[in-house]
């Protein structure tokens, strides 16, 4: 599955479609917490697990590599874009990932079919989060375990915080309220509604990994492609936009960077988890 290529100001494009790119440059953020959500549960051979607001399978892959062939892991996600993407990437020695396209509230599984749910980075998308939860609490079986991660506080996380320091001037309200909703799922919104779903046992920590990006002129613009403010900053900022708010991000986090250009920040997400 691929697109045409766009390319911006300095004559870089932008390879594929969205869902690739967010694979492709979203990985390296990701991968840390994926271990952590998984580490917050016990995955055992042969569990059934779901991916809730899967994107394109960062914590499916994980969890089929824990629950082994005779596991099963459903990655269900609203978007057939992105679990196209999930599906070319599945590992080949796990085939057992059953893709399923679903919102997070009307999922197509009976009663008590999950041992574990996890949830990666989408609580906070969802448009009615106590219904999702309540058919999360549905599909798990009595005593499953839920797991979520959401991030925390955009000021807590420098990255965050230079893309925060671009939008008014190269999104406008738009990309600021996409970004906004990235950020709207805080600890005791998360835990609250869990509770009133039911869930026992419910626990929040924030978690902090330090992640080297790849230099930041191409990385920022790369990923600012495959978000939805990045994208409503090249919608307002012409063929230019994501190049210079990239710019800026890179110049923002110039601190932050090792000697083989790379650079290394904090990342702070909340990690909540409960039992059904």
């Amino acid at each position: 599955m691929t697109s045409s290529p766009k390319a911006d100001a300095a004559g870089f494009p932008l390879k594929g479609s969205a869902p690739e790119r967010y694979e492709e440059y979203s990985a390296p953020i990701m991968a840390p917490f994926v271990e952590a959500l998984l580490d917050a549960v016990d995955l055992c051979p042969g569990h059934q697990i779901l991916d809730l607001a899967s994107g394109t399978g960062f914590v499916a892959r994980a969890a089929a590599a824990r629950v082994g062939p005779t596991g099963h892991v459903v990655a269900a996600d609203q978007s057939e874009a992105m679990l196209r993407v999930a599906a070319a990437k599945a590992p080949r020695m796990y085939p057992d990932i059953e893709l399923t396209v679903a919102p997070a509230d009307r999922l197509p599984q009976p009663d008590d079919t999950f041992d574990t749910v996890l949830c990666q980075q989408g609580v906070q998308f969802f448009p009615d989060l106590g219904a999702a939860l309540a058919e999360v609490s549905r599909v798990l079986r009595p005593g499953g375990r839920f797991a979520a991660t959401a991030w925390s506080a955009w000021d807590r996380s420098p990255y965050f915080a230079a893309q925060r320091g671009v939008l008014a001037e190269h999104g406008g309200p738009s990309a600021e309220a996409h970004f906004a909703a990235a950020f709207s799922c805080p600890a005791d919104r998360l835990t609250a509604a869990l509770t009133d779903a039911g869930f026992r046992e419910v626990a929040a920590r924030d978690i902090t990994f330090r992640v080297t990006l790849p230099p930041l002129a191409g990385f920022a613009r790369g990923h600012l492609s495959a978000v939805p403010w990045g994208q409503a900053i090249a919608d307002a900022g012409g063929p230019d936009g994501l190049t210079r708010a990239a710019e800026s991000i890179t110049t923002s986090l110039a601190g932050h960077t090792n000697p083989d250009g790379t650079t290394t920040v904090p990342f702070t997400s909340t990690l909540v988890t409960a039992v059904g």
